[in-house]
C-alpha cells in the first residue's frame, strides 16, 4: 500500500491556475484585445480568471457573463422542493405580484399608501383569525420574520413588567423569562441580547420533549416577565399546552397577586391549528385565554410566502408599551414605528394579502389538512418497515402518543380528518427503532441523512433538546409542494438507503460516519451565568453557549 499525504485542491488549484495565466500572457501580446464576450462563457471568468471572492474587482464584467457565472454557482444549492427541511412553494400569480412590487420599501408609510393598506388588512384578518375579542384593538406589525416578532413580543412584556415594577417602587433589575429547552434559537436570543434571564426548561418524553406545565408552576417568580408557549415544537412538531400553563399562572396570581401574561410563538401553528379540523387538540391558544398578550407567525412557513415577512399582533393596543413606539415625520409623512428593522421589503406582505384572500378560510384549510394527512401517510410507513419509530405523533390516534400503546390502531378511512388523531404540525420525526439499533448496532443514523443528500432531499439528523440529547432524529416537514407521488418516491428512497446500509460492510460505511465539524455560526461560547437558586428542573443548558439548534 502507498503511502498517501494530506492534499489541498484550494493550494493546487491556485498554483496551476497562476501557471496557467502566466503562460497565457506570455502568448498573447495584448491579451485583453483577445477576449471575447460573444457568449457569457467567452468572457475572462470563463478560463483566465475566477470570479472575485473576497475583493471588488477594478474593471467590471458583462451583465450576461456575471449573471450566468453566478447562476452556474447557484446550481450547487439544493432543489427548494426537496428541501425537507423548510421552505415555501408560491403560485405564479403570487410571483408575479412580487417580482411588480419588488421595490417598495414598507417603511415609506407616506409613499406607499395602498400597501400600507394592504398591510393594515392583514393585522385585521389575522387578529380576528386568531380570537381577538369583542371591544379590544388589537395592533401589529409585519416583521422581517418570526425572530424579530419574537423579539418584540419579549420586548413589550419586559417593558411592561419594568413599568409596574417601577410603579410599585420594586427592583426591575433581574427580569427572568419561561420557555422549554426545544425553544428555537430566536427566543434564546431574545434572552440573551435584552438581558433577561432565561429559565429554560428540560424536555422529556413524559412531556412529549415539550413544555411541561409542572415545571413551570415551579420557577416563576414576581420577577418573570412572561412565558414563551410553542404551538408547534421546531424538533418534533408537538403543540405545548397553551391553556394548562394558562391555568398554571392564574392559580399563581390568584395566590400572589402576580400577572404573568404569555406570548405563543406560533412561527408554524399559527398558520395551521386556525384551518385544521383538530385545532390544537381541545385545547384554547390564542385570545380567547386572557392571559395570551401576543403571538408571532412566520409568513414564510405556512403562510405560504417566501421568507422575509412574519406577523407580531397584541391582543390590545394597551399591551403595546407607549414608550417602545417612535413617530417619525422625515418621510414626508407621520408614521409610527414599533419594529427593530426600519427598511423593510413590501413585496411580500402584498404576498400574503394573496394568499389569504385567494385561499380563503376553506383554501387554507384544504392545504394544512393535505399536509397532515400526507405526514400521516409517511409516519405509518415508516413504522411499517419495522427499521424506524416516529418521535411526532401526528399519525396516532387521538390520546394515542406512542407507538405500541394498547389503544393504538392502524385503521382509517376515506372520511378520516386530522381531528381523529393528535394535533401537532405536519412534522415527522423519526429515528431507529431500537430492533434495528440491537440488529445493526454499527449503523449511525446520520448516514441516512447523508445518502439521502445525494439524492438531493434535505433531511437533517439531529439530536433533541438537552436532557434527551441522546436521541438523534431525522426530520421531515411535509409541505403542500409534496404531493402523493413525490411522497411514494421519497418513501421508497428511504427505505433503499437503509437497505444498502444493511447490504453494505462495516468497513465501506466508515466514511459516511466521520463528523463533520459544525458550522461556526452555530457554536456560541459567550456565557452568561444566573443563579439556579431555589429553581426546579429550570436549570440553564446554556452554560457552555446555546446549545445545538434548530431553525
Amino acid at each position: 500500500m502507498s503511502l498517501a499525504r494530506h492534499v489541498d485542491p484550494d493550494e493546487i488549484i491556485d498554483s496551476l491556475q497562476n501557471l496557467h495565466i502566466k503562460g497565457s500572457s506570455h502568448r498573447r501580446a495584448h491579451p485583453s484585445e483577445n477576449i471575447s464576450t460573444i457568449t457569457p462563457y467567452s468572457s475572462r471568468y470563463a478560463s483566465q480568471q475566477e470570479i472575485p471572492r473576497f475583493k471588488l474587482p477594478h474593471d467590471g464584467a458583462p451583465a450576461d457573463a456575471v449573471h450566468q457565472m453566478i447562476k452556474d454557482e447557484l446550481d450547487l444549492d439544493g432543489i427548494p422542493n426537496l428541501n425537507l427541511a423548510s421552505g415555501t412553494y408560491m403560485e405564479e400569480p403570487a410571483r408575479q405580484l412580487i417580482f411588480e412590487n419588488i421595490a417598495k420599501n414598507l417603511s415609506d408609510c407616506d409613499e406607499y399608501p395602498a400597501m400600507m393598506q394592504l398591510h393594515d388588512r392583514c393585522i385585521s384578518i389575522l387578529a380576528h383569525l386568531w380570537g381577538v375579542q369583542r371591544g379590544e384593538r388589537a395592533i401589529g406589525s409585519a416583521t422581517t420574520g418570526s425572530s424579530e416578532a419574537i423579539h418584540l413580543g419579549g420586548l413589550a412584556m419586559k417593558r411592561r413588567w419594568q413599568e409596574k415594577r417601577m410603579k410599585e417602587g420594586k427592583d426591575t433589575s433581574k427580569p427572568n423569562i419561561i420557555m422549554a429547552a426545544n425553544a428555537q434559537v430566536a427566543l434564546e436570543k431574545f434572552a440573551r441580547y435584552f438581558e433577561v434571564e432565561a429559565r429554560i426548561l428540560p424536555v422529556s418524553e413524559k412531556s412529549c420533549f415539550r413544555l411541561d406545565p409542572e415545571l413551570v408552576k415551579e420557577n416563576v417568580d414576581e420577577n418573570t416577565i412572561g412565558v414563551f408557549v410553542i404551538l408547534g415544537s421546531t424538533y418534533t412538531g408537538h403543540y405545548e399546552p397553551v391553556e394548562d400553563v394558562s391555568k398554571i399562572l392564574d392559580e399563581y396570581e390568584a395566590r400572589t397577586g402576580v400577572d404573568i401574561p404569555i406570548h405563543v410563538d406560533g412561527a408554524s401553528g399559527a398558520f395551521i391549528a386556525p384551518f385544521t379540523h383538530a385545532k390544537a387538540g381541545g385545547q384554547r391558544w390564542n385570545f380567547e385565554l386572557p392571559r395570551v398578550k401576543s403571538i408571532n407567525v412566520s409568513g414564510h412557513k405556512f403562510g405560504l410566502v417566501y421568507a422575509g415577512v412574519g406577523w407580531i399582533i397584541w391582543r390590545d393596543e394597551s399591551f403595546l408599551p407607549k414608550h417602545l413606539i417612535f413617530e417619525l415625520h422625515y418621510l414626508g409623512g407621520t408614521e409610527e414605528s414599533y419594529t427593530l428593522n426600519f427598511s423593510r421589503p413590501g413585496a411580500q406582505v402584498i404576498a400574503q394579502y394573496y394568499n389569504l384572500v385567494h385561499l380563503g378560510f376553506t383554501g387554507y384549510q384544504q392545504i394544512m389538512e393535505n399536509c397532515l394527512s400526507n405526514a400521516r401517510l409517511l409516519s405509518k410507513s415508516l413504522e411499517a418497515t419495522g427499521w424506524y419509530t416516529c418521535i411526532s405523533n401526528i399519525h396516532r390516534k387521538k390520546g394515542v402518543h406512542k407507538q405500541g400503546d394498547a389503544n393504538e390502531a392502524n385503521t382509517s378511512s376515506e372520511k378520516e380528518t386530522s381531528a381523529d388523531y393528535n394535533a401537532g404540525l405536519p412534522v415527522v420525526a423519526f429515528r431507529f427503532s431500537d430492533e434495528f439499533k440491537k440488529e445493526f448496532p454499527h449503523i449511525q443514523q446520520r448516514s441516512i441523512s447523508n445518502l439521502l443528500r445525494a439524492k438531493q432531499y434535505i433531511i437533517p439528523n439531529y439530536p433533541l433538546p438537552p436532557n434527551e440529547e441522546k436521541i438523534e432524529i431525522l426530520r421531515v416537514v411535509v409541505r403542500e409542494s409534496m404531493s402523493l407521488n413525490l411522497l411514494d418516491r421519497l418513501i421508497a428512497d428511504i427505505c433503499q438507503a437503509t437497505q444498502d446500509l444493511i447490504d453494505d460492510d462495516k468497513d465501506d460505511l466508515s466514511v459516511l460516519d466521520r463528523k463533520r465539524d459544525p458550522r461556526a455560526e452555530k457554536m456560541h461560547t459567550g456565557t452568561v451565568h444566573i443563579d439556579d437558586v431555589n429553581r426546579k428542573g429550570g436549570k440553564r443548558p446554556m452554560s457552555e453557549g446555546i446549545h445545538r439548534s434548530v431553525c
